[in-house]
């Protein structure tokens, strides 16, 4: 039988093969525009398409280094990275969605090598960068350094805009393989130093949305109304049930409530969710600009919340003491940790207590009298839920899930924004038990959709791969420490963890390990969670600030009131991997601008304390110097040209720096006292000098 071999079809080779008349012509020509602009299909140079599964072709979102090299992330997530040469960009900029040809596959657990063939999306419209006036031309350069092409602009002569100040440019043309881009500016957002531009930029930078439209508010508004007896129509009544929210003291969306009983088996524990799909209606207003917005952004002291607060502080919030519609995940949990029997249900509940982390924690560590007395009702229930939430921890940790206890920074502003303290927080027990409860009930609404074959959206870890792991081996090495590469399994990692608890390089180690792994992606297939060792693992818990949630809450209703048919199932499998992968961006891109406005914010509040001397701890050591970090999480660089005492030399194989004449050595974990030689606010960056080591 004679086989032939994979062809690309012309326009009129399509038409004739599937009978397609002439008049007919220009709707087809539309939808294979469309096809060809979301890559699903490829133009030859013949003018001829083709699949680019069979082309050796594959799409994906590029993430760019400001060294100028990319890493292609593809869509199948059964591919591995691949990596790009500045030279084969053709013009992708950071985190576009592009077209890639594979050219070299590489052995040893090395990434394969390609090149960019085109993009199909751009991700960023509008960057914000400093201008720079030249002789011969006038150029934006982007904030951003992994957006690594300056923007050619021309100024308005009308426009007041000066020299180095930070401005917003909209793109008008795109980079290729041989010019820059080109674009207008469109706003000028300020001056170095002006009060308040610290926020605008970042918000700026980011494509971050800080008002809501007003037909939006006003559909919010229409929609924040008290919960009617029409609405317990089909809903479990749990409004006599004892249960309790437990977040930050400044929280204002509370969208998780729990309660717990002890039984003859175990623990009965209820997670119950703000219903926000009651509220937020499948293509309304409301639920566009969430699903464009994607995810709640918290920044220091200012909130961008994914819906209007008239929803997300108001009706859809679990308040104290107020009827509210919740989707609620019961389960019963032997005394094991494991889930015996579980009912999920629409439901009406009644919060008794809105309780805080410092509370819960002043009751079960500080055994804090006054506190205790207040909450006396309530109680034996923490103590019931500690014992309960170390259980599951246990478990979790059994079956080999990671657990990075990393302290966290919080900067305290004044009314002008103006950074006044950085506090150290670590995780008590109160933060430690709601996360515990909120991976248990995430984990049993996944597995009950997979069970009922049903399209939904996963929150997928995929595990390391072998080029990170040859990577982290290496600084493992230099502890002492080593695992099989052939073996990447979580219960590996977690070894390595319990092995460097208390270690001096603990953090730079755990750190290494947690940069080993891939960002963690929403996906319509159930490819497990690494980091915590679960097979099936969903987004339920917080539909009031993430997208998918809401998502998740929809599926699953529509499953428990029967109304999920083959046609809603078809189309989920149509819809489910553009919105993971837009959701799996704009979460990147709110956790990018969180990081980089607490990093001014540190960079402010230090910049007071400029000549001033600290203890401090080497976090990292590179060629260029070593890398510190202060009691408070402030981190700067002592550069090797200020340690004047002898020359130093980088060693690789120990990551540490060696002097040549007299063999002193700084290497990860060692204390150092040194001297705050300069702050620069705008670019986040902290510089020390060597005073003496230990």
């Amino acid at each position: 039988m004679h086989q032939t071999s994979y062809r690309p079809l012309s326009y009129r080779d399509l038409l004739q093969a599937m009978n397609i008349e002439e008049e007919e012509f220009a709707r087809f020509s539309r939808i294979m525009g469309m096809l060809e602009k979301e890559g699903e299909i490829v133009r030859t140079r013949r003018d001829k398409f083709g699949i680019p599964e069979k082309m050796n072709l594959i799409r994906g979102v590029i993430s760019l280094n400001q060294r100028g090299y990319g890493i292609l992330t593809p869509d199948d997530p059964n591919l591995s990275e691949i990596f790009i040469y500045g030279r084969n960009l053709n013009g992708a900029m950071h985190q576009d969605k592009v077209m890639a040809r594979i050219y070299q596959r590489n052995g040893g657990g090395m990434r394969p090598e390609g090149e960019v063939i085109r993009a199909l999306n751009r991700a960023n419209k509008r960057l914000v960068g400093r201008l720079e006036k030249g002789r011969q031309s006038t150029q934006v350069i982007p904030d951003d350094s992994r957006q690594i092409y300056p923007i050619n602009v021309k100024v308005p002569p009308k426009m007041k805009v000066k020299n180095c100040d930070k401005v917003l440019v909209e793109i008008t043309r795109w980079p290729d393989k041989d010019k820059h881009p080109e674009g207008k500016i469109i706003e000028v957002l300020g001056s170095k130093g002006q009060p308040g531009l610290d926020v605008l930029v970042i918000i700026k930078k980011h494509g971050l949305e800080e008002k809501f439209p007003a037909a939006v508010i006003e559909e919010a508004r229409k929609k924040a109304q008290p919960v009617k007896d029409q609405d317990l129509k089909g809903r479990l009544d749990l409004r006599q049930l004892k249960m309790v929210t437990i977040d930050g003291e400044d929280a204002k969306d509370l969208d998780d409530a729990v309660s717990i009983e002890k039984t003859g088996q175990g623990y009965k524990l209820g997670v119950h969710i703000a219903d926000v799909s009651h509220y937020v209606t499948e293509g309304s207003r409301l639920d566009k600009e969430a699903s464009a917005r994607a995810t709640s952004v918290y920044l220091v002291e200012k909130v961008l919340p994914m819906l209007p607060p008239e929803l997300s502080n108001d009706i859809c919030s679990l308040n104290v003491r107020e009827d509210r519609l919740a989707m609620s995940c019961i389960m019963d949990i032997n005394n094991r940790g494991q889930v015996i029997d579980y009912r999920l249900a629409k439901s009406v509940i009644n919060v008794r207590e809105r309780m805080t982390y410092t509370a819960v924690n002043n009751i079960l560590v500080a055994q804090d009298a006054e506190t205790k007395k207040r909450y006396r009702e309530l109680v034996p229930d923490f103590h019931l839920m500690q014992e309960l939430a170390q259980i599951l921890r246990a478990e979790r940790l059994q079956r080999g899930a990671l657990d990075f206890d990393f302290p966290e920074a919080k900067v305290i502003v004044d009314e002008n924004s103006v950074p006044i303290e950085i506090k150290r927080v670590e995780r008590g027990p109160g933060e430690m038990l709601i996360e515990d409860f909120m991976i248990k009930a995430n984990e049993v609404v996944a597995e009950h959709v997979f069970r009922q074959e049903i399209p939904i959206l996963f929150r997928v870890h995929a595990k390391p791969d072998s080029e990170a792991v040859a990577k982290l081996n290496h600084v493992l090495a230099i502890f002492g420490l080593k695992f099989d590469a052939e073996k990447i399994e979580p219960k590996v990692f977690q070894k390595v963890l319990a092995q460097i608890k208390g270690h001096p390089g603990e953090k730079t180690i755990s750190l290494t390990m947690l940069r080993s792994m891939k960002h963690a992606r929403y996906i319509s297939q159930a490819l497990g969670h690494f980091g915590l060792a679960s097979k099936y693992y969903c987004h339920f818990t917080s539909p009031i600030r993430r997208y998918p949630d809401l998502i998740v809450h929809r599926i699953l209703k529509d499953m428990l009131e029967g109304k999920m048919n083959k046609k809603k199932v078809e189309k989920l499998h149509q819809i489910l991997p553009p919105q993971g992968e837009h959701a799996t961006l704009k979460e990147i891109k709110a956790e990018e601008a969180e990081r980089d406005l607490l990093d001014i914010k540190k960079a402010q509040y230090m910049h007071q304390f400029v000549g001033e001397e600290f203890s401090a701890r080497i976090s990292s050591v590179l060629a260029f110097g070593f890398f510190v970090e202060l009691e408070n999480t402030v981190e700067g660089l002592v550069h090797i040209s200020s340690i004047e005492d002898d020359y130093y030399e980088f060693n690789d194989q120990t990551l540490s720096l060696i002097g040549t004449h007299r063999g002193r050595k700084f290497a990860i974990g060692d204390q150092v006292r040194v001297l705050l030689s300069r702050v620069d606010v705008e670019d986040a960056k902290i510089d020390f000098e060597l005073i003496d080591k230990g």
